[in-house]
């Protein structure tokens, strides 16, 4: 990369400056600041994955960007925390353009895939293989302009909605939420809960993956301000009935992990914490919720408009780009196929789920 130094780091080896240097570079770009392109998730997927790097690119001796990856065998290379990472990319500063097999290169990296790769990623975008739309809500003008603007699209839904919760404090008990709660009991339902959907949904349990669990663990207990977790709970009666684990910066919320008792399922709970935990976002200074790619009843239902994202590769020449085509671009152009089907994608849902109830008849 003539002209640029690239020095590539674990990330504990980040200096105090180097972090702000990302963050301040970060807050140049147009991007919303979601809090999975913030140095904190890199440091907290490092303590619980081998081979996280941060190439920092160099200019004159000072950073100018910044490229987090994780480093696997043959230097196949994938985003940070691909899988669960919402956000992916470069942080890079206005004007600088690497070329992308150029700074794999310098990472000694054959290749580096991404599913969630943010709009705006010019050096990334022309190696997609697929465009995606990512719903968001937009609350910066306040919750009860967001509310107006549901009843004027969807009146039924709110009042629907609104409905399910005064008929679960009827019969189950007083409704009480909480945005921001320390209840490590709350969490463990929610990894419960979760759990049992995979299995029931016949997908693969994410918290059956110990560095998954142990990363929501340390980011549970993360104090920063760019990058921490926020447990929301519902409670009835005192029992958490829903929950939801997501990571927040100051202006934005990632929806993440959201799961309910299906004991109280006829009350729609989960719609209802989603309701609730917008209201409070709005009034904590939160202008964007991120609902993530992926299609869903209630992210339709809630959304304001969509964001795009994309999922593919960038794939360098050679032994280990070959062994990364053969082994995930099947995989990749099947899965394509099935999502632009929607009977097909619908029968494969179904299947799936059959699946999981064979295997796990308590489902």
């Amino acid at each position: 990369m003539p002209g640029k130094r690239v020095l590539v780091l674990g990330p504990d080896e980040l200096s105090p400056d180097d972090r702000t240097m990302w963050r301040e570079i970060r807050r140049e770009s147009a991007a919303p600041e979601n809090p999975f392109l913030d140095p904190a998730f890199t440091t907290a997927v490092g303590r619980v994955r081998p081979g996280v790097r941060v190439a920092v690119l160099r200019e004159d001796g000072s950073p100018v960007g910044f490229f987090p990856y994780e480093r696997g065998p043959l230097g196949q290379g994938r985003a940070i925390g691909l899988g669960v990472s919402d956000s992916q990319g470069a942080v890079l500063r206005p004007g600088i353009r690497p070329e992308a097999r150029g700074l794999l290169r310098a990472c000694a990296l054959s290749s580096w895939e991404f599913d969630n790769l943010e709009a705006g990623q010019d050096l990334f975008v022309p190696h997609a293989a697929e465009e995606l739309a990512c719903p968001v809500v937009d609350i910066g003008e306040g919750f009860e302009r967001y509310t107006q603007r549901l009843r004027e699209r969807s009146a039924g839904f709110l009042g629907r909605t609104l409905a399910k919760e005064r008929r679960l404090a009827r019969q189950a008990g007083e409704v009480r939420f909480v945005y921001d709660a320390r209840d490590p009991g709350a969490l463990r339902a929610l990894m419960e809960w979760k759990s049992a959907q995979y299995r029931r949904t016949g997908r693969r349990d994410r918290f059956a993956q110990e560095w998954i669990t142990r990363l929501v663990d340390l980011l549970a207990r993360s104090e920063e301000p760019e990058c921490r977790g926020v447990l929301s709970v519902l409670y009835a009666a005192g029992r958490p009935v829903a929950a939801h684990f997501g990571l927040r910066s100051r202006t934005v919320l990632s929806w993440w992990f959201p799961a309910y008792d299906r004991a109280y399922g006829k009350y729609s709970p989960g719609l209802v914490l989603h309701l609730r935990m917008l209201e409070a976002a709005a009034a904590d200074g939160v202008g964007l919720v991120d609902l993530g790619s992926g299609p869903a009843r209630y992210k339709e239902s809630f959304k304001t408009r969509d964001l795009r994202v994309y999922e593919g590769a960038v794939v360098r020449p050679g032994p280990g780009g070959a062994a990364y085509r053969l082994r995930r671009e099947p995989v990749r152009a099947a899965r394509r196929f099935v999502r632009h089907r929607p009977r097909l994608a619908g029968a494969a849902a179904r299947t799936l789920t059959e699946l999981g109830r064979l295997r796990d008849p308590r489902g």
